[in-house]
């Protein structure tokens, strides 16, 4: 069994959002949801500053904060490492986000999921799906794109990256892509200070 996680680098991404858009088409979300950012800072003082993009998701930790802080059995994680939320059990009191040390969960209102990109009105043709997608109420978060990577597919995300700044794969596979990459150009975890092993890192 793979145990799937993927690794950001810094020097490729070029902070274009295109993996923000595909997640969004790919999860059908509303207008004020995201479950991929990118984040800009600034390094260095004048006259040797550069720019650097920082990509940012749920980071898929091996301890999982959220899901021991889930009352209801919601949060889960599965025997690849993927940590799932199941809506039928969610019950929306946001335990789980207010559990994360790195802000990527987000309640989806029903007003958010009600709201056109077009303003108010009905929604239109391509956003109604999201309503079968999608439980009212519910506090939810990137999941890797668990269906399509059970299909044998890609994140939307990393399919989407002009640059491939954004490398997927198994984590407990010596050979693969993001192991590699970890371990040649010294990949480090988000807020490693959290001790919830995450399975995403950063080269730079």
């Amino acid at each position: 069994m793979p145990r799937w996680g993927m690794v950001f680098d810094l020097k490729r991404c070029i902070g274009c959002n295109a993996c923000v858009v595909a997640c969004k088409t790919e999860n059908m979300l509303p207008e004020d949801t995201f479950f991929t950012r990118t984040f800009v800072a600034e390094l260095g003082a004048f006259p040797n500053v550069r720019r650097v993009y920082i990509p940012s998701l749920c980071n898929h930790c091996e301890d999982a904060p959220c899901e021991k802080a889930c009352p209801s059995g919601a949060t889960y994680t599965r025997s690849d490492g993927i940590v799932m939320v199941d809506q039928d059990k969610c019950i929306g009191c946001s335990a789980c986000a207010v559990a994360c040390p790195y802000d990527n969960r987000t309640q989806l209102t029903e007003e958010k999921l009600e709201h056109s990109y077009y303003g108010g009105g009905e929604l239109a043709s391509f956003e109604e799906p999201r309503l079968e997608r999608w439980i009212a109420g519910t506090v939810t978060k990137c999941d890797f794109c668990s269906r399509r990577i059970d299909k044998g597919l890609q994140p939307a995300c990393v399919g989407a990256c002009p640059t491939e700044a954004r490398i997927f794969g198994d984590l407990d596979d010596p050979e693969s892509a993001p192991n590699k990459l970890i371990h040649q150009r010294n990949g480090k975890p988000p807020l490693p200070e959290k001790n919830t092993r995450p399975k995403v890192f950063y080269v730079d």
